[in-house]
């Protein structure tokens, strides 16, 4: 872990809190899972999923170990772009494709899986467009999870609002308007649901997409999409001593496409996206102790970061916390640590009993590598600057922001005296 001499010095070229990207954490959570599923199947693609996190430094790593780049729009995709990502190797999907979106990645080569109705005239009128070439996609599938009347589905939701519905017979209406344009050829099915993150829920996908696939698509089946959402290794304090390993998914899912897919003549390729698996434990947030006091009984522990910071999806698993003093040895409280925010509810910690905290001294919060950095908002303060360490050096991948930058003139109008009539 970091000691007080580490984290002053890295405050000192932040000039505010921060937070520490550990490359190798982050290198040997994607060799990892990479690793346990190209042990049992050969043909694996491991997509990063760019939402979960967005740093361009951290994609980069990923992309030179070989993960490929999985975007849900158009500024992901061009994210990718930039970082070098050769158009092939970037699979475009999520609910909201503009007509542009779909016919730029058709003619890019990207691999698209398409979610709804809307999207399909952009692509039979495309490819209608260029009838020498063919265009190869895949559709998003929405099917009945559900066991024994209980949904698996992200917050008990009975029904996804995702993908093309197989029991209302969408997905073969989807393939009926497609096939209108015959250069157009569906080569592969997407399965990425938000669940519970079971190992046998994956199975359950798993198995829907190689059945569908060899009942609407045979031989033509280039590649099942699984999609993400996979655990990754959890800290103590979540409480969830029972998470599956990256090899007990890989055994369930391989096992699966093997069994169902045996009678193939070709050996489809297998599509996994995970974003959370791969970033959440190779992020740290550190923050600088402000000030300390009591209120009506009540301590407040007032740092200089918030809960934006560390949780803005605002779950409800408790994240590892350590206090790094300057000082041995620091008497235990009961406390609250809170935010810059001016809303009652920023607390970092509520009723935390640990070592007492002095002005000066650091929390450094674990786990914060999944949606912080692109969910995180210019509210107040703005964006943390982001270090990244790598091996024994250490540098900003990310700088502190300047009004410029948080409010660019390019962007906003400042004087109202400047008028522009849009006709």
């Amino acid at each position: 872990m970091y000691s007080y001499e580490q984290l002053e010095k890295w405050r000192s070229l932040c000039s505010s809190s921060f937070y520490v990207l550990d490359t190798e954490k982050l290198s040997d959570n994607y060799r990892r899972f990479q690793r346990a599923f190209t042990r049992r199947y050969e043909h694996v693609v491991v997509a990063y999923s760019y939402k979960t996190n967005y740093l361009p430094f951290l994609c980069q790593k990923l992309h030179q170990l070989g993960a490929h780049a999985e975007v849900v729009s158009r500024l992901e995709y061009e994210l990718a772009r930039k970082l070098g990502v050769d158009p092939a190797s970037i699979i475009f999907n999520g609910p909201l494709k503009t007509e542009d979106d779909i016919h730029f990645a058709l003619e890019q080569g990207s691999l698209i899986n398409l979610d709804s109705f809307s999207e399909i005239p952009w692509v039979v009128a495309y490819a209608m467009q260029y009838p020498e070439q063919t265009f190869r996609i895949g559709l998003r599938i929405n099917v009945d999870l559900a066991r024994g009347g209980v949904s698996p589905l992200q917050n008990g939701y009975e029904v996804s609002r995702f993908g093309f519905c197989v029991e209302n017979g969408n997905l073969e209406k989807a393939l009926s308007q497609l096939a209108v344009a015959p250069n157009v050829h569906v080569v592969g099915l997407h399965g990425h649901f938000s669940t519970n993150r079971s190992v046998g829920v994956y199975r359950q996908i798993t198995r829907h997409l190689c059945r569908l696939g060899k009942q609407h698509l045979g031989e033509r089946l280039a590649f099942i999409d699984i999609g993400g959402g996979f655990f990754g290794e959890l800290p103590t304090s979540f409480g969830m001593t029972a998470a599956p390993t990256f090899e007990e998914y890989a055994e369930a899912i391989t096992s699966v496409v093997k069994e169902e897919l045996a009678e193939l003549d070709h050996a489809p390729l297998l599509i996994l996206e995970p974003g959370i698996s791969l970033v959440a434990d190779a992020v740290d947030f550190v923050c600088r102790v402000i000030d300390v006091k009591e209120n009506k009984g009540e301590r407040f522990v007032l740092v200089d970061g918030s809960i934006h910071n560390v949780k803005p999806t605002m779950h409800s698993h408790l994240l590892p916390a350590r206090l790094v003093c300057n000082r041995k040895p620091v008497p235990e409280a009961t406390y609250h640590v809170v935010g810059y925010t001016c809303m009652e509810k920023d607390y970092l910690l509520q009723g935390y009993t640990g070592p007492l905290p002095d002005i000066g001294d650091y929390f450094v919060f674990g786990h914060v590598g999944a949606y912080t950095l692109v969910f995180n908002p210019p509210f107040i303060r703005e964006r943390p600057p982001v270090l990244a360490i790598d091996g024994n050096e250490a540098f900003i991948v990310r700088g502190k922001e300047t009004l410029q930058q948080f409010i660019p003139e390019s962007v906003y109008r400042f004087h109202v005296d400047k008028q522009e009539v849009v006709n």
